[in-house]
């Protein structure tokens, strides 16, 4: 064993002299070390950030990056990818800090140059797997994270999927102060209103008074239960059975300084105005809110994916930090550079909108027994009409009064 071991190895060392001394080997291993260095220098910058928002990490986008290795995301060979994107509080705030405020069903179909977004109301009442019952939509998501269980959006993609008969592929969730550091990041957005805007009652709601809300209304809150004759349905009186005092939060904590209002005509909002205008909806109504941040969401891409935002590394530095900070998804790293880069090779796409709401020409109807307080079902009591609304927005007539006002 000794001899042969002997005998072979000059020929293995001139053998590697000569590999090495190939001229393409030397270019080979400077590409390679070129490589690792501004992937070292990325992952230096945006690794902490990546693995905040997204549960993969740098390895799988290095392995999916590699030739013959398929790239594709979820949805893409199909020719559409569905996406949920989820605004809330924030966890641990006070309020119903993962309570989802806004739900957004964005579809992108890059070999069309499409792309859609259907609001879907809070008030949906629906399954809620994570507790097992019936209730509003807007509480899929928290009940899913209860307990440090991490399903909420799995949660939500199976109910919105079932709400919308699409098969929801990612969901990227985005909290308030995530949402007004991005639009500060990026110089706030531009918006032109057809007349001025009020919302007074909102963000100066009374509530039942607590350690927060604390300024005395005046005014009471009952909690009441009909009677009904022995035997029968009808109503024989209705007995408070529950009086609560109603209280305000003091006004230097007041929301948005308590009553949020714009001038008509055209303006720049920063973070904190652009968060009020998406959130306010006493006034009008949470159709109309849905309408808005649909609204503020097409300005923010228009801003985004300019030029003079894309090549100014101050405003992408600000934009890193808070999605870092602030924004959660189930994408990986790869995933979300693919679906960077295909929505960015979309050249002036072309965007359809629907809300779903309660009206004459809506797909929701309010039922008037009111068990659950204020809800929201399907017409028909099913899903069939949405489920066609969302099959083909791409080719409906356009919802015409989303637009500011």
């Amino acid at each position: 064993m000794a001899y042969f071991s002997n005998s072979i190895e000059p020929s293995r060392t001139q053998s590697k002299k000569k590999f090495y001394q190939k001229k393409w080997f030397k270019i080979t291993l400077s590409l390679i070390v070129v490589f690792a260095i501004v992937s070292g220098v990325f992952a230096w910058k945006t690794g902490g950030v990546i693995h905040k928002i997204s549960q993969g990490g740098i390895l799988s986008s290095l392995v999916k990056s590699l030739p013959g290795v398929d790239n594709s995301v979820k949805g893409e060979k199909d020719g559409r990818i569905n996406i949920v994107l989820l605004g809330m509080r924030g966890a641990g705030v006070v309020g119903g800090g993962t309570l989802a405020d806004s739900i957004i069903v964005a579809s992108i179909k890059p070999r069309e140059n499409k792309v859609s977004m259907i609001s879907v109301p809070r008030d949906l009442y629906t399954r809620n797997p994570g507790w097992g019952n019936q209730t509003k939509i807007n509480a899929v998501y928290a009940a899913g994270e209860e307990n440090g269980k991490k399903e909420g959006m799995e949660d939500m993609k199976t109910v919105l999927g079932e709400v919308t008969g699409l098969p929801i592929h990612y969901a990227v969730t985005i909290d308030f102060a995530g949402f007004k550091q991005l639009i500060d990041a990026i110089g706030g957005i531009e918006i032109t209103l057809d007349a001025p805007f009020d919302e007074s009652m909102q963000f100066n709601e009374a509530h039942v008074c607590d350690s927060f809300f604390n300024v005395p209304t005046g005014k009471f809150e009952e909690k009441k239960k009909n009677v009904y004759w022995p035997g029968t349905t009808t109503v024989k009186r209705v007995r408070i059975i529950q009086t609560h005092p109603l209280c305000t939060a003091p006004p230097e904590t007041l929301e948005c300084g308590g009553e949020f209002k714009l001038p008509a005509g055209k303006q720049t909002l920063s973070g904190d105005k652009a968060l009020c205008y998406a959130r306010s909806r006493h006034t009008s109504s949470d159709f109309e809110r849905a309408k808005r941040q649909q609204i503020i969401l097409q300005l923010v891409k228009d801003k985004l994916v300019s030029a003079g935002t894309i090549t100014n590394f101050d405003k992408m530095n600000g934009i890193l930090n808070s999605l870092g900070d602030n924004v959660r998804t189930d994408m990986q790293p790869w995933e979300m550079k693919r679906l960077y880069d295909l929505y960015v090779g979309m050249k002036d796409s072309a965007l359809y909108q629907r809300v779903l709401e309660n009206s004459d020409e809506g797909l929701l109807y309010h039922p008037e027994d009111g068990v659950a307080g204020y809800i929201l079902l399907p017409i028909g009591d099913n899903y069939n009409r949405i489920h066609e609304m969302a099959q083909n927005i791409f080719t409906l007539q356009a919802q015409s009064d989303i637009k500011p006002r």
